[in-house]
């Protein structure tokens, strides 16, 4: 099933099995399936779009396709999500049908599937280029902990922000609230294959964020404001966190 305001939506999922903190990350099994097939199944009740897994290991691979899943295999040498969605993007729309490409991390089996389709919305606006998610910073905490990336924008309507920059600083300065950036992003085709063909730039490599390399180059990136931050698993903490919510 698709949006009807994006009927050529693809959803595409990065799955890395190199994890430094979690070997073998995607195939960690959470209330009975591996996490990527967690993360399929959210994407799936998202119903924007076809889904594509892009894997690098034949492992993974098996185990997204026997959960009824499209996977594609990609190379093992990417710096970034990015690089490997684009790889796979070229091997499964090589006549470029899809017009929006939603970029969904590997590592989120507990996304709210209404936020995969909360990223769509700033394309309504045709200036958009890149569309993400953040939420309001509630715990005192998060405002300096470097591990929360901020995003500075100028608010749009009570819930949408334009980014200006992404920080792991505590920003902006002054009285009002700090918004917690979530790396999930909604490209238009043109700007995702313009975004790859860029190197690495100044700010992305000093701060370590690779958003901020669209913003250097003058792309537009719009931010939907949600109420949740979905988990990310990066630790066997984390794993367990996870297990739980899915298992409840």
């Amino acid at each position: 099933m698709h949006d009807p305001k994006f009927p050529k939506a693809l959803i595409l999922i990065p799955a890395r099995m190199a994890s430094t903190r979690l070997p073998g990350k995607p195939l960690a099994e959470i209330a009975g399936l591996p996490m990527i097939v967690q993360v399929a199944h959210r994407a799936a009740e998202a119903q924007v779009g076809r889904i594509v897994v892009a894997v690098d290991d034949e492992r993974v691979r098996n185990a997204v396709e026997e959960a009824g899943f499209t996977a594609i295999m990609t190379g093992m040498s990417h710096q970034s999500g990015s690089d490997r969605i684009y790889e796979a993007l070229t091997t499964v729309d090589p006549k470029g049908e899809a017009e929006i490409i939603i970029n969904v991390q590997g590592d989120l089996p507990t996304i709210d599937p209404d936020s995969i389709r909360a990223a769509l919305r700033p394309l309504e606006d045709p200036a958009v280029d890149i569309a993400t998610l953040t939420v309001k910073i509630t715990e005192e905490a998060e405002k300096t902990n470097p591990n929360v990336v901020k995003i500075v924008g100028s608010p749009l309507s009570d819930t949408r922000l334009r980014a200006l920059y992404f920080t792991r600083a505590t920003a902006p300065y002054g009285e009002g609230p700090l918004y917690h950036h979530i790396g999930l992003y909604a490209y238009r085709r043109a700007a995702l294959e313009r975004f790859v063909a860029l190197s690495p730039s100044v700010l992305e490599k000093r701060e370590s964020l690779e958003q901020l390399r669209a913003l250097e180059a003058g792309m537009r990136i719009d931010a939907e404001i949600v109420e949740t931050v979905p988990l990310g698993v990066d630790t066997p903490a984390d794993l367990e966190k996870a297990r739980a919510i899915l298992s409840a």
